[in-house]
Parts: structure tokens; C-alpha cells; sequence
């Protein structure tokens, strides 16, 4: 299983190099969920969830969700 965080606006994952793909299998993988909920949330992102993504049988299972510093543009300067 590989732990990934996921635009719950897009549906898109976050890659290694913190951009968005549509391929799960691109998604930066993460070792445990507590790590990929740290980094969600400092992510310029809204709403997101951390899914554990089988890539055997291209199933997901929600495993948490929660908010990031919000949508990229939105910040105070």
C-alpha cells in the first residue's frame, strides 16, 4: 500500500516535487500517515485526504483528511 495525500477539490496527488498529477502511481509516496498529514498541511492546498492507494488492484481507502494552509494565491503577503 502506498500512503499518498489527495486533493479532495481535484482529485489530483501530490508529487515529490510538490505539483499535482492525476496518476496515483506519480504520487509521493509516504511511509506512514502521520508523516503525510504533517506535510498536507503545509501544503498551499484547501481540503485534502491521505489515502492509502493498492497499485495491484488501483483501490483506495480513505485513511484521513483535514485542511492545508489553503489554496495557492489565497495567502496574506
Amino acid at each position: 500500500m502506498n500512503i499518498l495525500i489527495e486533493n479532495a477539490d481535484s482529485l489530483e496527488y501530490l508529487t515529490g516535487d510538490s505539483h499535482w498529477t492525476k496518476i496515483a502511481a506519480d504520487g509521493r509516496r509516504f511511509l506512514k500517515t502521520p508523516a503525510a498529514f504533517d506535510a498536507a498541511k503545509r501544503e498551499a492546498i484547501d481540503r485534502f485526504n491521505i489515502v492509502g492507494y493498492f497499485p495491484g488492484t488501483r483501490q483506495f481507502v480513505n485513511l484521513n483528511h483535514g485542511r492545508g494552509r489553503g489554496a495557492a494565491g489565497t495567502q496574506p503577503a
